[in-house]
């Protein structure tokens, strides 16, 4: 499994892979970090599809074009603000990855880019929800080869650190 995992830092919007996942906001219509940065790589065309998506539920994903960007496709998913961690917070997240990458099989992706999803303004534990996203990716890949390559960009050190300490744990 770690052949077909990665941890970087970076800026997920230069990543040459066939899609980019996008911590997006339920509106779609771009908002602050992860979110805005893709929107502003992407270009107005993004904004205008995203317009026509007409939302997304905490937890499910939704696919546009990738415009300006190097990647094909973005696919968005609404990860769960952070409340108390007793409403559902963990399996809502779990959701986000395993919506995204059934999307992206159906788009026949092979390599796919995922930021640090919830971690940001909607404040969820990052080592709970590097956990989880890693548990839920390798999960998924055991079961699937259509993915070849997955990669978690983060976007400091700090995230970089534990996404790729969890990394070495879940592989083991």
């Amino acid at each position: 499994m770690p052949d077909r995992i990665t941890v970087i830092e970076g800026d997920i919007t230069r990543q040459q892979v066939d899609a980019i996942v996008n911590a997006a906001n339920s509106s779609l219509m771009g908002g602050g970090g992860v979110d805005g940065a893709i929107h502003k790589a992407a270009g107005p065309e993004l904004y205008e599809e995203c317009r026509g998506l007409k939302g997304c539920a905490t937890g499910q994903a939704k696919a546009t074009r990738g415009y300006r960007l190097p990647a094909k496709w973005v696919i968005h998913t609404v990860g769960p603000i952070w409340r108390d961690g007793n409403r559902g917070e963990n399996e809502k997240l779990a959701q986000c990855y395993r919506s995204s990458l059934d999307l992206a099989v159906q788009l026949h992706v092979r390599t796919i880019a995922f930021p640090s999803i919830s971690t940001g303004a909607y404040g969820f534990p990052l080592d709970g929800a590097a956990r989880i996203a890693l548990t839920e990716v390798s999960n998924f890949l055991r079961q699937n080869n259509t993915i070849e390559k997955v990669t978690f960009v983060c976007f400091n050190k700090r995230v970089f650190d534990c996404y790729s300490a969890v990394l070495n744990e879940v592989s083991q």
